[in-house]
């Protein structure tokens, strides 16, 4: 149908291993398209629009949230898919669900769940979105979680990034010893290239950072010399903005160059071809990832470890731990239809669920709602 002019190597709707549930269709989209459709409808995707990326919801309009990442990702995704031609459908649907299980607060909300989650089953946000996928939305009739392709659900528990990483038992349902498609393998360089470079915009517009600071970062600063020098008289916001964007389109064409010559010299025919490999295919230069290397350093000790970060990030460790530890010492603080799935699920899975399903601005709400006494319950 209209997956004509794929690679050879690339994943295919109509050589999917399915879907957990038979269920009856209403339309003849293709499986990976479907994917995508359902991901966008749910509610988990939603709330992403009041998650943290680096600045909690309240600190301004401009920064980035969690959902607008995901579509960043998904725009920077597809572009590489489109020219390496790869299956869009499936990079936009891993695009556009590697965060759905992300907790308020960012990696803060991972880290608190994380602890009190040990003796629980722990806490990994990759596991949690697959969860979601596969249980706690509940949408259809027969089944619970959206019912995804099998290869969504492995490129959602096969994504890795330098915080995040599923342990071997979550994957083991998803052949662990086989690299995922290549569609999945550019979400964590695409993710990569979205939060490293547009960190940097909301890093400079809150004043965390400044031009002068990234001076001292060699890909950036090779790259704001070359727009100035390309547009000349160019005010700083316009010449910033436009380093980002150009900054965005080299490291794009250097993973497509470096992709290609990957599957060139391993001489990568089909999709099992790709999976049988030690490493991944999808990979940026050594000179490239030296420099990125050097980017991701720089905004880690510059901007993620600001002062003020880490006086929100102290707040929210705070008060995320005071939600969990009051549920589970008065459960019945949960609503009714969140304790129903205790004895299936557990107390603290479930309350675990509930937090991590929250978004900033509910997490917050919740906080006042339980300990300030003059607010209404």
């Amino acid at each position: 149908m209209r997956e004509h002019g794929l690679a050879t190597y690339a994943a295919r709707s109509s050589k999917s291993l399915g879907r957990n549930h038979n269920e009856p269709f209403k339309d003849e989209r293709l499986a990976f398209e479907r994917d995508r459709d359902r991901i966008i409808h749910c509610a988990a995707f939603r709330r992403l629009e009041y998650k943290t990326q680096v600045f909690v919801n309240h600190e301004g309009d401009y920064y980035r949230t969690r959902l607008t990442h995901s579509l960043e990702v998904a725009q920077i995704a597809r572009g590489i898919a489109r020219s390496l031609q790869l299956n869009e459908d499936l990079v936009e649907a891993l695009a556009l669900s590697h965060d759905l299980g992300h907790t308020p607060f960012g990696h803060t909300g991972e880290h608190v769940l994380k602890r009190l989650m040990q003796g629980h089953g722990g806490f990994e946000h990759n596991q949690q979105s697959l969860r979601i996928v596969e249980i706690l939305e509940q949408r259809y009739p027969g089944f619970d979680g959206l019912n995804l392709s099998w290869e969504t659900r492995e490129g959602i528990i096969k994504h890795s990034s330098a915080y995040d990483c599923a342990g071997i038992e979550a994957i083991e349902p998803y052949n662990p010893n086989q690299k995922a498609t290549l569609e999945a393998q550019i979400i964590d360089l695409a993710d990569e290239i979205a939060y490293n470079n547009h960190d940097i915009d909301d890093g400079l517009k809150s004043g965390y950072i400044t031009l002068q600071d990234l001076t001292e970062v060699e890909l950036w600063q090779q790259t704001y010399e070359m727009i100035g020098s390309k547009f000349p008289g160019l005010d700083d916001k316009r010449q910033t903005l436009q380093t980002i964007s150009y900054l965005i389109g080299k490291l794009i064409r250097n993973l497509v160059s470096t992709t290609t010559e990957n599957l060139t010299n391993y001489k990568i025919v089909t999709l099992e071809d790709v999976r049988s490999q030690g490493k991944n295919m999808v990979s940026l230069s050594p000179d490239m990832e030296e420099l990125n290397q050097q980017l991701k350093k720089f905004l880690y000790r510059r901007l993620y470890r600001h002062s003020k970060v880490e006086r929100m990030r102290v707040k929210a460790e705070r008060f995320l731990t005071l939600l969990f530890e009051n549920y589970s010492e008065n459960p019945t603080l949960l609503p009714e239809r969140h304790q129903l799935r205790f004895e299936k699920f557990g107390k603290e899975r479930v309350i675990c669920d509930y937090i991590a399903s929250m978004t900033d601005r509910y997490a917050q709400d919740e906080y006042k709602r339980l300990y300030e006494p003059f607010e209404r319950a």
